[in-house]
């Protein structure tokens, strides 16, 4: 299950309530919440088998994903000392895990690194001319493909989308000036048909596996 600020009071009641009587496997919460007096007095009344701390390149203050509250975490380890803990990230060079490895206090912590190779993954650069039409061209290659193309703005966006589906394309946008019935609408597409090209800003693709 999960706690945050998309639950009404009933359903975060509901996983609390399931959190404390140990009907739950696994709960995610950001570490904002995870720090507030109420979810730590909730902590003292379960019975928690490990803190995975996710994400755990956000304790650098050098990185673009800085979070002060993950540096916070170390009181878990102050708290509850007898918990084991585990740090997880995709996206730390060796500098970034020194510092994981001295904010959360896990110097004593075994490191399991792999290789930062995707294969399945590489970056084309082409000087851009005219942009929409080389786009089209791209897309044209890949006719019943899925992708996403990103834009920097959510004009930009919906612009795009509307430009390939009037060429034929199966485009939808995403961004957040959209209301979330519509971006959940669109991102269960993409994930469950093929063939479908989002157009979008950033706000979209973290934690997406197509």
């Amino acid at each position: 299950a999960f706690l945050n600020s998309s639950l009404g009071a009933d359903d975060a009641f509901q996983v609390e309530r399931q959190l404390r009587d140990g009907d739950l496997d696994l709960l995610y919460v950001a570490p904002e919440r995870l720090l507030t007096p109420r979810f730590l007095s909730l902590l003292e009344r379960a019975s928690i088998a490990l803190f995975a701390i996710d994400e755990a390149h956000c304790v650098s203050q050098w990185g673009h994903d800085f979070r002060p509250e993950y540096r916070q975490l170390t009181m878990l380890h102050e708290r509850w000392p007898e918990i084991p803990r585990i740090a997880l990230t995709a996206t730390a060079d060796a500098p970034t895990r020194r510092e994981i490895v001295e904010r959360l206090a896990l110097e004593d912590a075994r490191q399991f690194v792999s290789s930062f190779d995707r294969p399945n993954i590489r970056y084309t650069v082409v000087a851009k001319d005219d942009g929409r039409r080389q786009l089209l061209d791209f897309l044209d290659d890949h006719r019943g493909d899925s992708g996403i193309v990103y834009c920097l703005s959510r004009k930009k966006v919906d612009a795009t989308a509307a430009a390939l589906a009037e060429g034929g394309l199966r485009a939808l946008p995403y961004h957040a000036g959209l209301s979330g019935a519509v971006r959940e609408e669109n991102q269960t597409r993409f994930l469950r048909e093929e063939g479908v090209i989002m157009v979008a800003t950033i706000a979209f693709g973290m934690g997406i596996n197509k």
